[in-house]
């Protein structure tokens, strides 16, 4: 590998390189929970979205939710992942106070989804691909509240069996940066194929991330010989919920393990917290091997035996992916790499363009949604959900240029008068007055009154042509920003430069 991806740290003895893979935690996109029927809405009213069965009352069954199911297999098939057809569901033991039932259900030795691989883009527009090791379905816990008393910790069990995938990556990222990467394209894949709504901040995507280092070379080893010896220890840094503390929890970490191993010390495996406050990764205990966790299977749920039928039907109904889409825009559409990636990076930006795009020519539909919409966009900070002018509105002014009604310049005083006010942007260049003179007699006239009034300006074009641009200005100016550039250029032109 390059090392132009690879995080390189400088210590005392000689580089250092990082190594890191993800578990992330994505919320199941559903209106049920995972083994009970108790609502998933967020922003609820603590303990106002709890079954008997989420409380772990005695005597409560599990039952498992088929829509649940259902959207990890596509998540599965959208990860280009092997499915399951026989999984399992285990109970893993450990104490948390949010957890009602003292364990966690879980899938362990059969996930519902096994080994598969995205294709990532780096800012550059370079690609690299990262291994996914297994998709498993498990509970939510609650959440455990400690700022309300000061002597007392409250405890809301809304969250307390919402379904959630582990996605597991194989240990392919080399930088801070390739890791928001991969999440941000995993986030992407999510929510065009609607099994996860992706808010981080809503809790509904979140990462474990695993750090070690190990010097230069070693990672090759590994990929080699597939043995995890020629690998740091690492440790796991829980709940970064954020593409930018993903990268600042890693660069703390790693820098902290190189200065232990510089000083002659030894890594502890252990699970860290992030400190966003602080910058820093404290730790949090000593990380428990899987056997510690008591794993077996739950006596209450039977095995998950999947019908090919069922598996036939959710891939045939996929939608188109980023990755496909950004090929198509390209391929199809004539669009830059660049163009095509900003586009598809985002579903509803995708679904925005492509409304603009109806019927129209696509460089040009591109470079408005592009440059203009998402300009202005970022400027008032709001996302493309809340734009002003609706795509309809975006794809009349793209017309109105392509059919010459207007020039660029005038669509752009069109773009903000629809902005501020909305409306029909042809009928506000008909009501207007804002249609471009195409009439070559009238632009001709123009132009021949400028000539005769500034014939040194006129004689100095012929020696230096780019100075030619005095009288398009001149022109435009004359006729109040309405004439045909083309016209007017080609019109200069003949007569200057003969």
């Amino acid at each position: 590998m390059s090392s132009e991806h690879t995080y390189v740290i400088n210590g005392a003895t000689g580089d250092w390189e990082i190594v890191m893979g993800l578990e992330v935690h994505a919320q199941v996109k559903s209106n049920a929970k995972l083994f009970s029927g108790a609502a998933t809405a967020f922003g609820a009213e603590p303990n106002t979205q709890v079954s008997l069965v989420d409380a772990a009352m005695p005597g409560m069954l599990p039952v498992i939710n088929e829509a649940c199911v259902a959207q990890a297999v596509r998540t599965g098939l959208g990860l280009n992942a092997q499915i399951n057809a026989y999984s399992r569901f285990d109970r893993k033991n450990y104490f948390y106070p949010d957890l009602p039932q003292g364990y966690q259900i879980s899938q362990f030795a059969h996930p519902i989804v096994g080994e598969g691989e995205i294709e990532c883009e780096r800012d550059d527009g370079s690609l690299f691909t990262v291994g996914i090791e297994r998709l498993h379905l498990e509970q939510d816990a609650g959440k455990s509240i400690h700022d309300l008393d000061p002597n007392a910790t409250y405890v809301d069990l809304n969250r307390s069996g919402v379904a959630l995938m582990e996605i597991v990556s194989r240990p392919h990222l080399r930088t801070p940066a390739d890791a928001a990467a991969y999440v941000r394209t995993l986030r992407t894949i999510l929510r065009y194929l609607d099994t996860c709504g992706g808010d981080m901040e809503k809790g509904q995507m979140r990462a474990d991330v695993n750090v070690s280092v190990c010097r230069p070379g070693q990672y090759e080893k590994f990929i080699e010989t597939g043995s995890f010896e020629h690998l740091g220890t690492r440790c796991e840094i829980k709940n970064v919920n954020s593409l930018r503390f993903i990268m600042q929890a890693i660069e703390y970490e790693a820098q902290r393990q190189v200065d232990i191993l510089e000083e002659g010390g030894v890594i502890d495996q252990e699970t860290r917290l992030f400190d966003a406050n602080a910058g820093v990764t404290r730790s949090m205990r000593s990380k428990e091997e899987a056997h510690d966790y008591r794993y077996f299977p739950d006596p209450d749920l039977l095995p998950l035996v999947l019908e090919q039928s069922f598996i036939d039907d959710l891939k045939a109904n996929l939608p188109e992916l980023p990755a496909d889409k950004r090929k198509r825009f390209v391929e199809e559409l004539g669009l830059s790499e660049y163009d095509a990636s900003v586009l598809a990076a985002d579903k509803d930006r995708a679904d925005y363009f492509e409304k603009v795009l109806e019927g129209r020519d696509p460089k040009l539909a591109a470079n408005w949604v592009n440059n203009e919409l998402f300009g202005r966009l970022n400027k008032e900070g709001l996302g493309i959900t809340e734009s002003p002018i609706s795509p309809e509105q975006l794809g009349g002014i793209v017309s109105l240029i392509s059919d010459k009604t207007i020039s660029g310049k005038i669509a752009k005083d069109v773009f903000e008068i629809v902005w501020a006010e909305g409306g029909d942007p042809a009928k506000i260049v008909e009501d207007r007055g804002m249609k471009q003179v195409t009439d070559t007699g009238a632009i001709e006239k123009v132009i021949d009154d400028l000539i005769a009034a500034n014939p040194e300006q006129a004689e100095k074009v012929k020696d230096k042509p780019k100075t030619m641009g005095w009288f398009v200005g001149q022109v435009m100016k004359a006729m109040g920003g309405k004439a045909n550039p083309q016209a007017v250029n080609e019109i200069l032109a003949k007569k200057l430069l003969g």
